[in-house]
């Protein structure tokens, strides 16, 4: 029923948290991270604004992936010492290392076991799962080649993990469109246009419309592309379900291109920030920043510069930038969730139920699903939000547009944890 038949008033949830335009994480695999010092220095550079090898820094909020199983030569959870474990344990409770990379080049179930005893024993949760290049435990059966979700596969360990508490996973789909969640335009495209590479840039969209318009003509390998979707629900094959998430790198010459810690600086651009504020979409960029030159500095002066320009548009409220986990965690719930406006005198209540997702089911709103909802309702006067059991949240009332009142709910900041 409308708003008019029912006589209530009518809510709506604006798609990013207020005041920004877009939304963007930036998400990087850890392969080839040379060591513990270049890991956890990249973390320190993103998330805080202490003194750096590469200096002050930028003072985002960015989580990482972590490997657990991989040869030597590459940052691993075994593969470091304790200290390096204890460390990257206070990174996954603080929220800045949000994402497991596979369970490793070679891993299967009994490595998949001995992880998960590891994260139980310190009472440590993932809800993002990364497909890593050709790893068995991998759950794409399509583009990454993986068994991980093949009941009776020695590789097979969907039924633990997804216990253990992933929701979202990434099986190899990245677009080059910048903006996901909103149409796809010719302007999209503008990202991976280089004049300097043409003909590699002109390769690169045509590559990219051809995914597009077999998604849109019904291939479920390109669907995600067609509908041009942050993420949708999936069902692996052992009947399991999870939310599929789709990444971007508009690269001149295709996702992979410029996915390294050097190549940032040619896809975080000018062009593409304006890009995603002006389409008001989400985006999740697919990177891999431990691919480095000179791991004592990991980043160069044009990524770096990139960098600052992004913390630049974050502080001015142009773009939020938030980890891939609380991105993807606003954007499910954000579309799932169950309210009830009511009017109590001169109040305007909004009372939330419930958040009714369709790949886990209905729940209670646990802690950190409302963070950065930013609620309205048409008329002046301010709007109360509460919870079922009464419980009121506090939003602050914010202004956005003529006629109708808005409150938001607060995102309260990852602390980062002293290294």
């Amino acid at each position: 029923m409308t708003a008019e038949e029912t006589g209530l008033p009518e809510v709506r949830i604006r798609s990013i948290p207020w005041p920004y335009a877009a939304v963007f994480a930036l998400c990087s695999d850890l392969d080839e991270t040379p060591d513990a010092k270049a890991y956890f220095e990249i973390a320190r550079f993103l998330n805080t604004r202490e003194p750096t090898s590469m200096g002050d820094g930028v003072g985002l909020e960015v989580g990482n992936t972590l490997f657990f199983d991989m040869p030597a030569g590459q940052f691993s959870y075994w593969g470091t010492d304790e200290g390096g474990r204890e460390r990257a344990r206070a990174l996954v409770r603080s929220g800045h290392i949000d994402a497991v990379h596979s369970w490793g080049d070679l891993a299967l179930r009994a490595q998949a076991e001995r992880n998960l005893a590891e994260l139980e024993r310190h009472g440590l949760r993932f809800e993002v799962w990364i497909d890593h290049s050709q790893a068995p435990t991998n759950l794409g059966p399509d583009l990454m080649r993986g068994r991980g979700d093949l009941p009776g596969d020695p590789a097979y360990h969907a039924d633990l993990t997804l216990a253990h508490g992933i929701r979202y996973v990434w099986r190899g789909r990245t677009t080059g469109i910048t903006g996901q969640d909103v149409p796809i335009r010719p302007g999209s495209f503008a990202p991976m246009l280089q004049g300097g590479r043409a003909l590699a840039s002109a390769r690169s969209a045509a590559k990219e419309a051809v995914k597009i318009g077999l998604g849109r003509l019904g291939s479920p390998r390109w669907s995600l592309y067609g509908a041009n979707r942050t993420c949708t629900p999936c069902t692996l094959r052992d009947g399991q379900r999870a939310w599929e998430f789709l990444r971007t790198n508009p690269s001149w010459g295709g996702p992979g291109e410029s996915a390294t810690a050097d190549g940032l600086a040619e896809v975080l651009t000018p062009k593409m920030l304006d890009r995603l504020a002006k389409g008001g979409g989400m985006a999740i960029l697919y990177t891999h920043l431990g691919k480095v030159r000179d791991p004592a500095r990991p980043f160069g002066a044009e990524t770096v510069k990139a960098l600052r320009e992004l913390a630049r548009r974050a502080a001015e409220g142009e773009i939020f930038v938030t980890t891939t986990q609380r991105l993807l965690r606003y954007r499910t719930v954000r579309d799932a969730l169950r309210f009830t406006p009511s009017v109590e005198g001169s109040r305007r209540v909004i009372t939330i139920e419930a958040v009714d997702d369709p790949v886990t089911g209905s729940r209670p709103p646990a802690p950190g699903d409302l963070d950065g909802l930013t609620f309205g309702m048409r008329g002046a006067g301010p709007i109360e939000v509460r919870l079922a059991d009464g419980t009121p949240l506090q939003g602050e009332a914010v202004a956005e547009g003529a006629g109708t009142s808005w409150v938001s709910l607060p995102w309260p900041r990852l602390r980062f944890p002293k290294l």
